[in-house]
């Protein structure tokens, strides 16, 4: 008896219209979002093997060239017997102004849209990578319309104070603080942390025998109000902090700065 044969494979049905479509597959290379790319620009050399097409160099074919001139023969004595002649003529009119080009100014920078890490959410304890704060623990309270974090230390556990920090440079822990119904005062935004470059320039007054060409700046001071916005946010965080039954281990968690020993390894930490 004969071994049973395959049954073909059916023939997919074609399209109603006749035409069928080509699929379009995902590219190589995409975005992961904010403008970070999967591959890297030296990967996606290799990948694409652009390395085997160095040095080879491949001339362009020289284009035909259409004449612009055309010399015509003069009579009469003493003229040269020839004239250079264009064969398309010179515009007779010059605009006196450049025309006013318009821009897309949907495109700008502050209407772009912001992503966050869907673990970065308001009572997340975060690790600050940069910056003078680097290393220490610090709360995330909000997420501010430029797309920057707005953190804590809270201040009198390790003396970080209210600061707007890029997310690229902070590391999200699994802890997190029940904040309750805490909200932020409305004032806290991007504005309302813009230096003033007036009071950076300031002097301070020299003394009697120093150099007047010395140049001293005055000492940052932080203001009455800036004092009183971080004692009402570290207010709420504390509370949160004591409402928790491990505050105690919370409380040193909070005070003791980040580090790596040469035994530990980033990758294969969970924070």
């Amino acid at each position: 008896m004969a071994p049973p044969q395959p049954k073909a494979a059916a023939k997919p049905a074609a399209p109603v219209g006749g035409v069928q479509k080509a699929k379009l597959g995902k590219p190589r290379n995409y975005d992961l979002g904010n403008g970070v790319m999967r591959f890297s620009k030296s990967k996606m050399f290799h990948k694409k093997a652009k390395y085997k097409f160095i040095g080879k160099k491949h001339p362009k074919a020289p284009k035909a060239t259409k004449p612009t001139v055309v010399v015509k023969p003069i009579g009469g004595e003493k003229n040269g017997g020839t004239r250079t002649v264009l064969l398309r003529r010179r515009t007779a009119f010059y605009p006196t102004q450049d025309k006013i080009k318009s821009k897309p100014h949907h495109k700008t920078f502050s209407k772009h849209v912001r992503r966050t890490r869907p673990s970065l959410t308001p009572g997340t304890v975060c690790i600050l990578l940069a910056g003078r704060h680097a290393g220490k623990r610090v709360v995330l309270l909000a997420v501010l319309p430029s797309g920057l974090l707005l953190v804590t230390g809270p201040f009198a556990y390790n003396s970080c104070p209210l600061r707007r920090v890029p997310q690229r440079f902070v590391i999200g822990t699994s802890t997190k603080l029940d904040l309750g119904a805490f909200q932020l005062p409305a004032h806290l935004d991007d504005a309302y942390f813009k230096k003033n470059k007036k009071s950076a320039k300031r002097s301070v007054k020299r003394k009697e025998g120093e150099d007047i060409f010395v140049s001293k700046k005055a000492p940052y001071a932080p203001s009455e109000q800036r004092k009183a916005d971080q004692k009402l946010v570290d207010a709420a965080v504390t509370a949160a902090v004591r409402a928790r039954a491990d505050r105690k281990l919370l409380r040193g968690y909070l005070r003791a700065a980040f580090g790596l020993r040469s035994s530990h390894f980033p990758h294969r930490l969970r924070f």
